[in-house]
């Protein structure tokens, strides 16, 4: 863990003077990382500001959230044979639950929310009845379809239920062809990674980094849920840097700018190297 720390920043620095591919090749995964932390952002305060408002909780049979034109929805619809909307909560960028707007008619879903509880519905039935999904004590999991194009997802991520805690993995990908069968079912990080913050040794103290590992099978670059998790939790620890490492790379999220830096592991132990000889000479 220091060894990589301390090789940060003259990583941050040495890409700012030429093109970083593995960096460019990670947008698209930011870019869902994104999307996830907006539907997340309007499923908090969407949750909260419909329970204040809404009286007949018998008749909510779920929720899920999505962002269009700038623009991101919970949806509340009704527990029936078939379900209508009960409830729209509009959020603009800021997700300031002050100027949200609530909207509690009832209509029929749009062809695009039609198209997002369905797959939300065809998750929730594999994780009832697959050993895949696990659940652990103080979480829930967080199901968030995603359809962009022709591609119809289901992301499951594991929230916490207490405060001072980020949780990493036991998050889930789910994906669905057009007549919405499945085609993949995939556990993204094999193991549940807690990281605590916010305790009595902690007050005093800035958090430089923190960090978890990434086994083959999840891949070399760091997951949209990965990204998604530290935009919603990596300013509340008040984290400067998260990183990802997995054998082909370090991933840097600087959790003050939302940014990703992907260096070759290659390059991080050149650079280490480098930095141990430069110390020997300073000793001598």
């Amino acid at each position: 863990m220091n060894r990589i720390l301390t090789v940060v920043f003259a990583l941050l620095i040495l890409s700012a003077f030429g093109q970083n591919k593995p960096t460019e090749k990670a947008q698209p995964i930011i870019e869902e990382g994104k999307l996830l932390y907006g539907s997340e952002m309007a499923s908090w305060y969407g949750t909260d500001l419909f329970m204040e408002s809404y009286r007949d909780r018998g008749n909510i049979g779920g929720y899920f959230s999505y962002t269009a034109n700038d623009t991101s929805k919970c949806i509340f619809f009704s527990k029936s044979e078939m379900p209508e909307v009960i409830g729209t909560i509009s959020f603009d960028s800021t997700y300031n639950a002050s100027t949200a707007k609530i909207d509690l008619g009832r209509r029929k879903f749009t062809e695009a929310e039609h198209g997002l509880y369905t797959i939300r519905q065809l998750a929730l039935a594999e994780i009832n009845a697959d050993t895949l999904f696990k659940t652990y004590n103080n979480t829930t999991l967080n199901l968030i379809p995603l359809i962009k194009g022709n591609e119809k997802k289901v992301y499951v991520l594991t929230g916490p239920q207490e405060s001072g805690v980020v949780i990493f993995g036991n998050d889930y990908l789910l994906t669905f062809d057009d007549r919405h069968k499945l085609t993949l079912k995939k556990q993204l990080h094999r193991n549940i990674i807690p990281i605590y913050y916010g305790g009595e040794e902690e007050k005093d103290q800035q958090i430089e980094g923190t960090m978890h590992s990434h086994l083959p099978e999840t891949g070399d670059y760091i997951t949209a849920t990965d990204i998604c998790t530290l935009l919603l939790y990596g300013k509340f620890a008040k984290w400067k840097t998260h990183n990802v490492v997995s054998k082909k790379y370090l991933n840097i999220w600087d959790c003050e700018t939302d940014q990703l830096t992907v260096v070759s592991m290659d390059v991080v132990e050149k650079i280490h190297r480098d930095q141990e000889r430069r110390n020997k000479k300073k000793k001598k």
